[in-house]
């Protein structure tokens, strides 16, 4: 056994229960210096993730404090810190978790072969899929482009078991230093914002494997015919603890898979639901281009428009169509959305207002608490039409018909939107506070009225698709 540590990097993966990385870590039975590294990559998230980062790390030293570890936090370039980490230490390895996005394996990569060609051992492990993205192929040998037949390649693959949280870690004989979280100010751009949105997350492990069970227990037998009612609590939220990793895909395939074998008449679309996440992950790994450009080939001509004003009103949750704007009303008094919610807000923008899904998908990285760069990326281009949906360019949705389905009784709409109301409910007040002060919003202002009306939205949105098409 050897007294030099290692150095295991935490990223999106703050959690002790089915970690790779840090089983691999402990196996080597040496002192480990757990780190996070606040660099230019993760110092580019949005103000609504970046906050809610720093609540997870929060939850996650104290974790580690309780084994009697601690996180050292670092800020700046992750080559270069990682090597005054080494230096300062005597570290010589750095373990870390695989990321899929384009700026996080050009950064890994890069830090793999420096640190190996200056006698430094760099492993990364998987652990943030359920199957690494290259794993899964198509009978030819290649990506897969459409979800069915990818759900079905994976849905009888055998899943690891999750792996248990260590027993123990074994901590230096010295530890390097470490900034205070406090200082790193990661909430700053919430602003006010901050106070109404945090009593809606559920921060750390302990708190994303309790989420886990009272869904199961509760929730999973109703789920298929539930999960679209916006007015109801029928889904897991288990996005804002994936997006931390919190919890493992694994942890939530083995007990939804479990649920399922058990009869619970809705586990096995809440296992399509986790997949589906993972196909998001399949594409970007394979089309690292799918955040900012168009995954469809032709599309590039299409006539959305750049960002304007009927834009910014989508985004204060003035458009005058009630569901859109609770929806996004909800965004910024939880820092989620309902899922069903999240297409329809998005095909409003996109194809009742014509404008460019690039100008949402910035949007919802910006405020959104759960926010997955490839779930992102991959809902606004399938809505949008120029991305991997079977049938893109005549799936509208209408916000009112969508609203008649999945809001039968309004219950969505009025928590959200006070204008509705003689007597407005508390969160849809609580929009107020947390929306900047600058844009002058009052829930005594009438209620406006719609931008577009919804049939010639349509018609608009039908004409430019089918001339694309012709």
């Amino acid at each position: 056994m050897s007294a030099q540590p290692l150095l295991v990097w935490f990223r999106r993966d703050l959690r002790l229960n089915d970690h790779p990385m840090l089983t691999a870590a402990v196996q080597e039975g040496r002192p480990l210096i757990p780190v996070f590294i606040l660099d230019p990559e993760t110092e580019e998230i949005g103000a609504a993730a970046k906050w809610r980062l720093g609540l997870a790390l929060a939850a996650f030293a104290e974790s580690l404090g309780a084994m009697g570890q601690r996180l050292v936090l670092r800020r700046g370039p992750a080559l270069e810190t990682l090597r005054a980490l080494i230096s300062e230490s005597n570290a010589t390895g750095v373990y870390w978790t695989r990321a899929y996005d384009p700026a996080s394996r050009a950064r890994d990569s890069a830090i793999k072969e420096a640190l190996r060609a200056e006698g430094i051992e760099a492993q990364s492990h998987p652990g943030f899929t359920l199957h690494e993205p290259w794993q899964v192929e198509t009978g030819q040998g290649g990506c897969y482009r459409v979800y069915s037949p990818f759900w079905r390649a994976v849905k009888d693959r055998p899943v690891a078991a999750p792996l248990p949280a260590p027993a123990r870690l074994l901590i230096p004989a010295a530890w390097p230093r470490s900034d205070k979280l406090d200082d790193w100010r990661l909430g700053a751009a919430m602003r006010r914002g901050a106070a109404v949105c945090a009593p809606y997350q559920h921060v750390g492990e302990p708190a994303a494997q309790d989420r886990l069970a009272a869904f199961l227990d509760q929730k999973v037998a109703g789920y298929r015919a539930a999960r679209d009612l916006m007015g109801e609590d029928a889904t897991s939220g288990l996005s804002e603890n994936l997006t931390y990793g919190e919890i493992s895909p694994r942890t939530i395939w083995h007990a939804g898979f479990r649920a399922m074998q058990q009869g619970a008449a809705g586990a096995e679309h809440f296992l399509k639901e986790l997949v589906w996440r993972e196909f998001a992950w399949h594409l970007l790994y394979h089309f690292p281009t799918l955040a900012d450009q168009n995954w469809r080939e032709g599309w590039d001509a299409f006539p959305w428009r750049g960002d304007n004003e009927d834009a910014e009103r989508w985004r204060r949750g003035l458009t005058g169509e009630p569901l859109v704007d609770a929806a996004m009303r909800q965004m910024y008094v939880t820092g989620t959305m309902h899922n069903r919610a999240r297409m329809i807000a998005a095909s409003y923008l996109t194809k009742h207002l014509m404008t460019d899904w690039r100008v949402g998908l910035r949007w919802f990285a910006d405020c959104l608490t759960d926010w997955d760069p490839a779930a992102n990326a991959m809902g606004w281009q399938w809505v949008a039409g120029c991305g991997p949906d079977a049938a893109p360019y005549f799936r509208i949705f209408n916000p009112a018909g969508q609203a008649d389905k999945f809001d039968v009784d309004a219950r969505y709409r009025r928590r959200f939107v006070a204008e509705l109301s003689r007597t407005p409910e508390p969160e849809a007040i609580a929009y107020f506070r947390a929306v900047p002060k600058r844009w002058g919003l009052d829930p005594a202002q009438p209620y406006p009225a719609p931008l577009i009306s919804l049939d010639a939205g349509r018609r608009r949105a039908l004409e430019a698709y089918e001339q694309r098409n012709a």
